[in-house]
């Protein structure tokens, strides 16, 4: 549940950070937040997930595509280390979307150039895994924070993964902070959806 994670992470306003164009999406890995560059000096800070140690992935990258309720195929390295996802491999199809897949909600696929990085940013049903590095290296968000995200991002936008991020987000003064409602999305998704998702995941 919302209410569990701890109210730094929660979907929030905030001065902008990053110093980078409107627009730009900047993840921040010492922090484990997630800024979407705002017009006026502001950008929208998500809680985040992050890659455990030996997974982490940083750099510069796009959204080459987005998708909803993505098929999960986890690589053939993640199958060779944990040999019970055979099932969902890229010869036996995958895994569907739904609430149980680990990409959650939506994903945005992020490439170099033409070359996909195989990092997403992605939901997640596992709402304890925010503001921690325990994945297998992709940013990953609650799915009402990923659903909002995707609605406000089209392909092409440009996203930044570093540990510097300017000062540290402890110094900044709490008044500054303006709360989303983190029940839903604030984008145009439709609210019966969402509320599916919060009663079932959250």
């Amino acid at each position: 549940p919302v209410n569990k994670i701890d109210h730094r992470f929660l979907r929030q306003i905030v001065p902008d950070p990053t110093g980078q164009r409107p627009g730009t999406i900047v993840v921040d890995t010492t922090g484990h937040f997630l800024y979407l560059v705002r017009e006026g000096g502001q950008a929208i800070r998500y809680g985040v997930g992050l890659g455990r140690a030996g997974f982490e992935w940083s750099g510069d990258a796009k959204v080459q595509w987005k998708q909803k309720w993505p098929k999960w195929t986890p690589p053939d390295e993640m199958v060779a280390r944990q040999p019970e996802l055979t099932q969902y491999s890229a010869k036996n199809g995958g895994m569907p979307g739904g609430l149980k897949n680990p990409l959650g909600a939506r994903a945005l696929y992020l490439f170099q150039g033409n070359q996909d990085t195989l990092y997403r940013l992605h939901g997640s049903p596992e709402w304890w895994s925010i503001g921690k590095s325990v994945s297998s290296g992709c940013v990953r968000l609650i799915n009402q924070d990923i659903i909002d995200l995707y609605d406000r991002v089209p392909t092409k936008t440009p996203v930044i993964v570093t540990a510097n991020v300017g000062a540290p987000e402890e110094d900044m003064p709490e008044r500054q902070a303006i709360p989303i409602d983190n029940g839903v999305p604030t984008g145009s998704i439709l609210l019966g959806p969402v509320k599916k998702l919060t009663n079932e995941i959250f």
